[in-house]
């Protein structure tokens, strides 16, 4: 019989439509269960919670109206699912902690104030996180509450790429280029090393591409240059963010439309990029619609184009090209995305092998290929689980 682990950690990701969650035995790399409550927000609605063997533990559907209801929903089930779970800690991806906040640290009521003066940086992101944060808190007020921050990773771009060319009162109030999807990409490069050490040696290009979709280059084992700035709207257009504009867009919409901020930053993140330009940002959806819908076809031409021309601007940031990986939701399971994505790209050296492409080989590129190319899934959660691990021997021995 295998003896049952002392404690755990629960790990919380909560995203913009979803809440995602594991739980992990202290120093164990496989999760007890997972599962996730999506979508938020509509009537289908569901939280699923399975095994690592793949075992259904619960699974129904629900109207989940905010991340607030999903949250609760999950909590109750931890409460009174009739199993045991002595957990060690609870940790928390954050999107964004401002410049003095990068690394996991545990959270305290001067973190929470600090935050949530922050929260003008991510409006989006952070008020939901910190509801999340309270509800935990509230249910398991003797466990300790670790913040995972999304930032992290991107904490030493080289000052040039990190800060705007405005006035220096600006970077003074915390406007400088953070980047986001930092978990993805440290444990992607974590992967990497671990299989082959020299990889910290290479101008990687990590494509982490989903619903919200960014790129880092990676040199040395460096996070030099990402397409997120001070939000997770910047960038590659996405599901329904507009990604970079020229600022006499924005400038133009103020003026003629008259928009608030409140308005301006809820058109950006919900309401454009290909669900602007096709009715919906679901990339599976406008594949199945492109036969027959020119706008379909054309929010996903964009779609390519705009990682095409990123991928070509992070290899010229970095002097070359050594590795490009496609994670996230559409990057490890559409083929035909990445084939267009790596069409024409030959000249930096990326030369697709189709076959190996549409089996969704972990290695895409052929012989030929002065750079290789990647199909690696991700795992934000098993990331945060070792972070948390991290915070909990350095308090220990503190």
């Amino acid at each position: 019989m295998t003896e049952q682990p002392n404690e755990y950690i629960l790990v919380i990701n909560c995203g913009s439509s979803s809440l995602k969650f594991s739980l992990y035995p202290t120093y164990s790399s496989l999760p007890e269960w997972s599962g996730s409550v999506s979508p938020v927000g509509t009537s289908k609605g569901r939280l699923i919670i399975k095994t690592a063997q793949n075992e259904i533990l619960e699974s129904h559907t629900a109207t989940f109206k905010s991340l607030d209801s999903a949250v609760a929903a999950f909590i109750k089930w931890l409460k009174s699912n009739g199993r045991s779970y002595p957990l060690a800690a609870i940790g928390h991806r954050l999107v964004q902690g401002g410049a003095e906040h990068r690394q996991p640290e545990v959270i305290t009521g001067e973190l929470i104030q600090d935050l949530n003066e922050f929260i003008y940086l991510a409006p989006n992101h952070l008020p939901d996180e910190l509801k999340a944060i309270k509800a935990f808190q509230s249910a398991f007020p003797d466990t300790t509450q670790v913040a995972c921050f999304d930032t992290a990773f991107h904490k030493d771009m080289p000052s040039y790429a990190q800060h705007y060319p405005l006035p220096d009162i600006y970077r003074k109030k915390g406007l400088i280029k953070y980047g986001f999807h930092g978990l993805s990409y440290q444990y992607i490069l974590q992967k990497l090393t671990k299989e082959n050490p020299l990889v910290t040696q290479q101008k990687i290009i990590i494509a982490h591409l989903g619903n919200g979709a960014s790129m880092a280059a990676v040199k040395n084992g460096i996070s030099v240059e990402t397409t997120m700035g001070v939000s997770p709207i910047g960038g590659l257009v996405m599901g329904t963010r507009s990604g970079d504009l020229d600022p006499g867009v924005l400038l133009f919409m103020l003026n003629q439309d008259k928009l608030t901020a409140n308005q301006l930053e809820d058109l950006l993140s919900k309401n454009s990029g290909l669900k602007a330009i096709a009715g919906t940002g679901d990339i599976q959806e406008l594949l199945k619609a492109e036969p027959g819908d020119p706008k379909a076809a054309e929010a996903l031409t964009v779609f390519c184009y705009g990682a095409k021309k990123f991928i070509g601007a992070l290899a010229a940031a970095m002097g070359g090209l050594d590795m490009l990986v496609f994670t996230g939701g559409i990057g490890e399971n559409s083929a035909i995305i990445r084939e267009r994505i790596c069409e024409g790209l030959e000249f930096i050296g990326i030369d697709l092998d189709k076959a190996g492409n549409l089996k969704n080989e972990e290695l895409i590129s052929n012989r030929k290929s002065r750079a290789t190319v990647h199909v690696i899934k991700t795992n934000e959660e098993l990331m945060m689980a070792k972070l948390v691990e991290q915070v909990l021997n350095h308090k220990n021995k503190s």
